[in-house]
């Protein structure tokens, strides 16, 4: 007689544990602690074996008949529900232990200390934001091509393509992490990049005209924003570093016996130890930075806190305010106007422009420039290109009077 929902919610516990039958091999197993659990009776290569199907009343008896008749139905293909249970709770376990998410954040604690600060932060983003939550719960190696061309497509709706291409660039590397250590089999982002849309590369937008540059410069003296931020924006084209280097200076890196900008390998895009020389403008700019900052960690530290460095886009939204659009300048684009004026206008060596630049710089024999190489040279082109920026202000300021 088959049972019924009243009739299992009625059962009472005994000295000595029961069954309630059902049909086909269900029952319902009775406790002496009053639990309820469902089981089925089944034969499977001579042997007599039970089944388990869940905890009543967790699992109705509806529930239970349907996972009895699934497992009938493994037994009709000649397969055993109980390992066909094992092996799919074992699979479930692999799934979250090799998931590309996992997999991902392995690679990156192995990797980021080859990366500088700013290149490690764009990566996690990039893991946090554009991939994992696409496909960061799938196991590495079920990861499909349509998967990862989907979640880049999403970017690009966004017209973001520059975050496309390193996010492809970022999978890639992740999914042969995974083949050297036998997770997968593919590296699918190889086999989008055709897929992928593809745009013309556009230059960080820079101003080279040297009339143009001392408007620039003179619009630059006459900011009306915070101290901190009209001090890193003045810095920029005199020392045209990268961005995320400039907002990360600190006050420990600045030799001023010696008179310049030590920058650690760990914050360079080239993991090499970079020495910024600082003209005599740049020495007053950090001088008159002192009394404001100079008992904290960074020199332009973030209003917020000052255990942080100014935000990202401190100097870009300056120079909105001044009214240079982003197709004028950039933040990024003072390194272009400081390398083409210095060669086309001040005729200063290139691989001195390169190594100031921080730019892979080789000899003629191949080998990479030590980092003091010309660095008495260098000393005298910053400072020719900080009197260069101050004589083409002065002639803006003369000519709109």
């Amino acid at each position: 007689m088959a049972l019924t929902d009243p009739k299992a919610r009625q059962a009472k516990a005994k000295d000595k544990a029961y069954k309630l039958s059902d049909e086909k091999g269900l029952y319902l197993h009775v406790q002496t602690s009053g639990s309820k659990y469902w089981r089925m009776k089944y034969r499977f290569g001579g042997k007599e074996k039970v089944f388990s199907i869940g905890v009543y009343p967790e699992v109705t008896l509806k529930e239970a008949r349907l996972k009895r008749d699934d497992a009938r139905k493994l037994l009709s293909e000649n397969i055993d529900p109980t390992v066909d249970k094992k092996n799919k709770k074992k699979g479930q376990v692999e799934e979250g232990t090799y998931s590309f998410k996992n997999v991902a954040n392995d690679w990156y604690e192995i990797t980021k200390s080859k990366w500088s600060e700013t290149h490690s932060l764009r990566v996690q983003k990039i893991l946090e934001r554009e991939l994992n939550p696409e496909f960061g719960h799938k196991h590495i190696g079920k990861v499909t091509a349509p998967d990862l061309l989907a979640a880049i497509r999403k970017i690009e709706t966004r017209e973001a393509f520059e975050t496309a291409k390193k996010s492809r660039r970022v999978a890639g590397q992740v999914f042969r992490y995974g083949i050297a250590t036998g997770l997968c089999d593919y590296d699918i982002a190889a086999s989008i990049s055709d897929a992928m849309a593809h745009t013309e590369t556009k230059h960080m937008a820079s101003i080279t005209d040297p009339k143009e540059v001392g408007n620039l410069m003179a619009a630059i003296d006459h900011f009306a924003g915070t101290a901190v931020v009209h001090s890193a924006l003045k810095l920029s084209p005199i020392l045209f570093q990268r961005p995320g280097e400039i907002r990360h200076m600190e006050w420990a890196e600045i030799n001023w016996e010696e008179e310049r900008w030590e920058i650690p390998a760990n914050k360079m895009k080239m993991r090499t130890e970079h020495i910024v020389p600082l003209p005599s403008q740049a020495i007053a700019i950090l001088k008159e930075m002192g009394p404001l900052t100079g008992r904290g960690r960074y020199v332009f530290p973030n209003p917020r806190g000052a255990s942080r460095p100014m935000s990202e886009n401190a100097v870009r939204v300056a120079l909105r305010s001044l009214g240079y659009t982003n197709e004028q300048i950039t933040p990024h684009g003072f390194r272009a106007m400081a390398r083409t004026l210095l060669d086309e206008v001040l005729n200063y060596r290139i691989d001195w422009i390169e190594q100031q630049l921080a730019h892979a710089v080789k000899d003629a024999t191949g080998r990479a420039y030590n980092r003091t190489k010309y660095l008495d040279g260098r000393r005298e082109m910053m400072q020719c290109w900080s009197d260069y920026l101050e004589d083409l202000k002065c002639k803006s300021i003369s000519l709109s009077h």
